[in-house]
């Protein structure tokens, strides 16, 4: 009699047209581009054609440098580039839209409401303009938080994609401001130092261009450690994104609010608050990126003791000299291509040790034993031009030996060091590198791989055994 299986074990799902991924992306490229367009055409309104053109000159110089910024601080786990490039448009685009279209229409409602039309101004730029202008950037983290969660994992995360977004969003407040002054210039009369346009981009390109950057990071920070809670405390990562939300606004509105405070207050605000809050969240960020070197150390010498990894290679893949060092290696005799393919063995060796943190920590997903087999299946394939390179910067970067001190002459001579407590001559001196209860030192030019057992982060099998990566296949 035949039977049928309890379930079906096939089950084909009906993908609806806008379900597909090049319907979702054509979307969103759309959404920009017409974002773009429209964001364009009302700046060039207000500031003409050369003011437009000047505004855009200027603008675009801290970008490169700003986003070379950001890109340095993610090295150690890079993201892809569709992600940056989408914050920027993000930024540079719609949230610069929704930005003017909402802060002119708050502000008129409110001078129309007060007839006061200097109040209303001021009101727009301290308490409209924050809210409305940090919620539009952080929609853009969100996204990136929630639709690309894999790229997205801790605070340096956080920070690079919020910091992008903001970079896109200055550069087109930017073009506005500069492109304003300059015609206010062409108005008065007035050229070169003295100028508008001067004033302008000596205070917000040359004294402040981490100014939104900054404020949106705090954002980012908050998402980051969201990124970072257990799936338990589903409270926390609800309101730690919010509360970093909320301090960015805080942050900006102070900002904006200064000129209030006085002949003398942009100066003092910036002095006193702005500088030392870039530079606590820049030694943040720092810290963080170095403890995500310590974790790749600390990770990846499981897959050496599997047999996936050399043991040189825990300690260069968790040092930025080596890493660079070994590309190097790699583009002299590999040429441009063993670079890349060196640059895409770390950055796989790194994601894989970051996978392998969150699952001994119960945060790995369902599908952490196919993400990490396609990690190792990526290492294995580009081993052949990545391991030379990265032994030759393990060799090169490890710190050198020490050198054992020298035993004093007098150690020899009398007491202990010579007769021993009960006058017999011992057989090594009490001074010196070795002593006879300590055993001998390795002086090996890279750590080994420790052969203690790795705690497990999967659950156990039936016989409760530790859990082990898996070794490599060899056909």
């Amino acid at each position: 009699m035949a039977t049928c299986p309890p379930y079906p074990t096939h089950v084909h799902r009906h993908t609806h047209w806008w379900q597909r991924t090049w319907v979702r992306y054509g979307a969103l490229i759309t959404l920009l581009a017409l974002s773009g367009l429209v964001i364009l055409a009302l700046v060039r309104e207000q500031t003409g054609t050369q003011g437009f053109l000047v505004g855009l000159g200027l603008a675009v110089l801290p970008v490169p440098l700003l986003v070379a910024a950001f890109r340095w601080l993610d090295r150690v786990d890079p993201g892809p580039w569709r992600n940056l490039l989408f914050c920027f448009a993000w930024g540079a685009c719609a949230a610069a839209l929704i930005a003017i279209v909402a802060n002119s229409f708050a502000t008129r409602w409110i001078a129309t409401a007060t007839a006061d039309p200097a109040g209303a101004d001021t009101w727009g730029a301290t308490v409209i303009a924050p809210v409305v202008e940090e919620s539009a950037k952080a929609a853009a983290v969100l996204l990136v938080f929630l639709f690309r969660r894999r790229d997205f994992t801790g605070i340096v995360d956080g920070v690079v994609v919020a910091g992008v977004t903001a970079t896109g969003f200055a550069f087109t407040e930017n073009i506005l401001y500069l492109g304003t002054a300059f015609g206010t210039d062409q108005l008065t009369g007035d050229s070169g130092i003295a100028s508008v346009t001067a004033a302008t981009f000596f205070v917000r390109v040359v004294m402040s261009p981490f100014a939104h950057p900054l404020f949106t990071v705090l954002t980012g920070i908050g998402f980051g450690i969201a990124a970072l809670s257990a799936g338990r405390h589903r409270l926390r990562r609800a309101l730690l994104p919010l509360a970093g939300l909320l301090l960015a606004m805080g942050m900006h509105a102070l900002w904006n609010g200064s000129a209030a405070f006085g002949e003398y207050g942009f100066f003092a605000v910036y002095a006193a608050f702005m500088v030392p809050s870039f530079g606590l969240l820049t030694w943040l960020v720092i810290w963080t990126r170095q403890r995500e070197l310590g974790t790749v150390r600390a990770e990846l010498p499981a897959y050496v003791a599997a047999g996936w990894l050399t043991p040189a290679e825990p300690y260069a893949l968790g040092s930025m000299r080596a890493r660079r060092v070994a590309r190097q290696y790699a583009r002299k005799h590999a040429g441009k291509e063993g670079a890349r393919a060196v640059a895409r063995y770390e950055a796989c060796a790194t994601s894989v040790a970051f996978l392998r943190q969150r699952g001994r920590r119960g945060r790995a997903g369902a599908d952490f034993t196919v993400r990490e087999r396609q990690l190792l299946d990526a290492l294995w394939h580009l081993r052949g031009v990545a391991r030379p390179a990265l032994d030759y910067a393990a060799r090169t970067t490890a710190p050198p030996a020490p050198v054992p001190r020298p035993v004093p002459p007098w150690a020899y001579g009398y007491g202990y060091g010579a007769q021993g407590a009960y006058g017999h001559a011992t057989a090594h001196p009490p001074y010196g590198p070795n002593p006879p209860h300590h055993p001998q030192a390795s002086h090996a030019p890279y750590p080994q791989a420790p052969h203690a057992p790795y705690p497990q982060y999967a659950p156990p099998s039936p016989q409760h055994a530790p859990y082990t990566p898996p070794g490599p296949y060899r056909p």
